[in-house]
Formats: structure tokens, C-alpha cells, sequence
């Protein structure tokens, strides 16, 4: 297994510091420090703190607690109830008491002692911990979507490249067998000429009482805000029931659940999903409620190269329903002129059978494989490679939802080149593609 440096030279720094006091008295090291009996030596461990451990948050960790090479010791939230929780459980999983716990994840970046982090916190905050955490030199894994703006996106790249960092996104569909098979067979052409790509994905919901109420006592409401827009605290405005519907803090499920698939598609589309495109599409938002993120969205990509995408927020087509025989409320299919194949979680099928039956190892397109998307990122931090969900391409899964979301509120045909990253003929679109920020917040840091 290639060293880990940065946790070598931890490791040599404080065998020095003990041999340095004097005393010549023979010791015996642990098995364990050494990397016998199967585990992992300190030198060799990669450390991480986690940010943002709601439910996603917790499940991604324990990804990364399951893998021994991996040491977890910090977790930051501004829910104090969620934190201490989430710190018991992290010292519970590893037999001891050394897990700290963070309510400005700024303290956490500055430890020197931590390689990696996990960010798994609301949307309005994934890219600016990010800019921090790659300022701090910090490799990480962001949960999905990226960011609520094209800007965000953009400056997180940057900053991603400009420090050198490793990046994983949270769209852990492409740790799948059936998805990478799925999009084999797409990018191999062995489905024909690709012509159509079929994306759904579950609908936002709606609700939220807007009457003002206090705020719990064990929410730090204006750290939970950040860089959002002061609003009033009403009830349940911070639970993952609402705030994924709320526009200052997310796009709604036409990014927080569509990027999935929308990333499958964009995969397996290849050069043909990577030139200049128009873009149009409707909605249906609520009218009452704190939510205002699209319940459903109906959006048509046509991309120079003749390959049109079609997003849709579920309900999706009934024919589609008809066509591919097992679907689920999410999904991705790919059409040719010779065949179709359709993948989601629930597994894989295509028309005819047979491409099912293809060996793809040997064909011309090779895409990168992974087993377990947690395991992906920890092997390039070693390696500084590029895990299988690099920031290039997330980027550009997350600039479709973005897009499409603008094309839905603006109600106009739009055209997006990629070149520029901008609408050639809308400024009410380009306003769209930044946010303003709350004092004193900015994506200059």
C-alpha cells in the first residue's frame, strides 16, 4: 500500500518527540501501531472530520468508520443534540473517547492533524465549507447537489484545482455496477447512435407553516442560516422535511434528487451531453408554505450533436413506464438507433436482452470503476488520482440541474454555451446564475 505522507510524518513527529525525553528504557509497540494483526498503522491512516452529520451526513461517515485505513476524530453541526450524539457515536465505533466536536467548521479545518473531510451540511453551505476546507488543504468528500448557483460551482472548481485537492462527490451511483455497465454501453456505441437520454427523478414537496416561532434551544439558527438570507425561524424550517424545499437553502429535488440520475446521463453521454445546447421547460411550484422549489418539472435539453435530454420530476411519461417495464420513482435511459438500456437502483434492463450479456472490459471506452464510493476517494488521496466522481465532470452534472431549474422559472427557450458558461441570449437567465451572499459570507476567501 503507497505511504500516506501526511500521516507519516504525524506519526514520525511524535515517535521523535517521545525518544527525545531522555530516558533509554527498552518498549514494546502494539502490533496494531506497527500494522500487524490486519490493521492499519497510525502512519498509514487517513484522518477525517465530518461536516454536517444530519442523516446523510451519518450514513456517509459510517462509509468512511467501515474502512480501516480511515480514522474519523471530529464532527461539527450546529445542533448541539445532533452533535453530541453523533460524537458518542463516533467514540462508541472505535472503543474510545478521543472524538472532538465542532460548531464552526472552521475550527475543525484549522486542526493540522486532519487530511480529509466529509461535508454533508445543508446546500447553501457544501460550497463554501468547501472553499475552506481546500484553503485549509483539505482533500474531500461533498454531499450532493454542489451548490445553489453556477457561481458556486465555478469558484469551488477553482479552488479545488488551485490547492491541488482531492475531490469526491456524493453521487454514489457511479460506484455501481449497473450504472457503469449501463453507461458502457451507451459511450461504446452498442446500443447504435445515441439519441435520446430519459432522466427522472422524485418530485419536490410542499408545505411548511410560515407563522414565526421561537427557536429551539439546541439550534444555533443564525450559524444554521449562514450565508442564506435572514428569515424568521418557523417550525421545522431546518429539518430535512423542509429546507431541501426551500429556494435560499436548496433548488428542491430537481437538484437534490436529480443530480443522480442527471450525473448517470451525463456519463454515459459523453462528448455528445458536452457541447452547446437550448434548454426549455415548465413547472409547477407551490402557492402556499414556506416550500418553493418545483413539485415537478418537465425540461427538454437539445444538444448540438443531435442527442436531447428529457428531464422530468416524477410522475414521468406513462409511455416510458410502458417501455421500459421496471421503473422506479428515479432513472436513467439511454436510446438508440439499435437498442435502449435503462438502469437505476433497483438494477439494469435493455432491449435487446443480449447487450445485457456484452463483455465490456475490452471495449474502446474505458470508464473508471469503483466498488464503494468512500473507498474510491481514501485510495486517491493516497495516490493523488482522480476519483470517479472528479470535480470536472461534477460540475457539470450540477450545472444541468441548475440550468434546468432556470429554464422553468424564466419560461423562455434558452441557449447555454459551455465555453463561456453562460446564456447567449437572456439576461434574466444569467442573473440567475449567482447568489448574493449574507454578511459576512463570500465565496472570496
Amino acid at each position: 500500500m503507497a505511504s500516506h505522507p501526511f500521516n507519516r510524518r504525524r506519526f514520525l513527529k511524535s515517535s521523535m518527540a517521545a525518544a527525545g525525553s531522555g530516558l533509554m528504557i527498552p518498549y514494546v509497540v502494539a502490533p496494531a501501531a506497527l500494522g500487524r494483526d490486519g490493521q492499519t498503522a497510525p502512519s498509514e491512516r487517513i484522518i477525517l472530520g465530518a461536516i454536517g452529520v444530519g442523516p446523510q451526513g451519518t450514513g456517509v461517515m459510517h462509509g468512511f468508520m467501515g474502512q480501516g485505513d480511515c480514522r474519523v476524530v471530529a464532527v461539527c453541526d450546529v445542533k448541539s443534540n445532533v452533535l453530541e450524539d453523533r460524537r458518542q457515536l463516533v467514540n462508541a465505533h472505535y472503543g474510545n473517547n478521543d472524538c472532538r466536536k465542532y460548531t464552526d467548521f472552521r475550527e475543525l479545518l484549522a486542526r493540522d492533524d486532519i487530511d480529509a473531510v466529509l461535508i454533508a451540511t445543508c446546500d447553501h453551505w457544501h460550497v463554501l465549507c468547501g472553499l475552506y476546507a481546500a484553503k485549509a488543504r483539505k482533500d474531500m468528500y461533498i454531499e450532493k447537489p454542489m451548490g445553489v448557483s453556477v457561481a458556486e460551482d465555478q469558484a469551488l472548481r477553482r479552488a479545488i484545482h488551485r490547492y491541488g485537492r482531492v475531490f469526491q462527490f456524493g453521487t454514489q451511483q457511479r460506484s455501481s455496477r449497473q450504472f457503469w455497465q449501463a453507461c458502457m454501453l451507451a459511450r461504446n456505441g452498442l446500443i447504435g447512435e445515441l439519441k435520446e437520454i430519459r432522466v427522472w427523478s422524485p418530485g419536490s414537496s410542499q408545505g411548511g407553516d410560515p407563522t414565526p416561532v421561537p427557536v429551539p434551544e439546541w439550534l444555533d439558527y443564525d450559524r444554521w442560516l449562514g450565508p442564506a438570507p435572514f428569515t424568521p425561524y418557523t417550525k421545522d424550517r431546518e429539518s430535512n422535511a423542509l429546507w431541501w424545499f426551500i429556494y435560499d437553502y436548496a433548488l428542491g429535488f430537481i437538484a437534490g434528487w436529480g443530480i443522480h440520475p442527471v450525473d448517470i446521463a451525463l456519463w454515459g453521454g459523453g462528448e455528445k451531453t458536452a457541447c452547446a445546447c437550448s434548454v426549455e421547460g415548465t413547472a409547477i411550484f407551490p402557492t402556499q408554505g414556506v416550500c418553493n422549489t418545483a413539485m415537478n418539472w418537465d425540461v427538454k435539453i437539445d444538444y448540438d450533436s443531435g442527442v436531447r435530454m428529457h428531464f422530468t420530476g416524477d410522475p414521468f411519461p406513462e409511455a416510458w413506464k410502458q417501455r421500459y417495464g421496471r421503473t422506479t420513482s428515479h432513472g436513467t435511459a439511454f436510446e438508440g438507433t439499435e437498442g435502449w438500456v435503462h438502469v437505476d437502483r433497483g438494477g439494469i434492463n435493455a432491449e435487446p436482452k443480449s447487450l445485457l450479456q456484452i463483455p465490456l472490459n475490452d471495449q474502446p471506452v474505458q470508464l473508471p470503476q469503483s466498488n464503494h464510493h468512500q473507498r474510491n476517494l481514501l485510495d486517491c488521496i493516497k495516490t493523488r488520482g482522480v476519483p470517479v466522481s472528479s470535480i470536472d465532470e461534477s460540475v457539470q452534472a450540477d450545472f444541468v440541474c441548475q440550468i434546468s431549474d432556470i429554464a422553468t422559472r424564466v419560461g423562455t427557450k434558452l441557449r447555454w454555451d459551455p465555453k463561456t458558461e453562460r446564456f447567449v441570449n437572456s439576461d434574466a437567465a444569467n442573473r440567475r446564475l449567482s447568489r448574493s451572499m449574507r454578511s459576512p459570507w463570500s465565496l472570496n476567501i
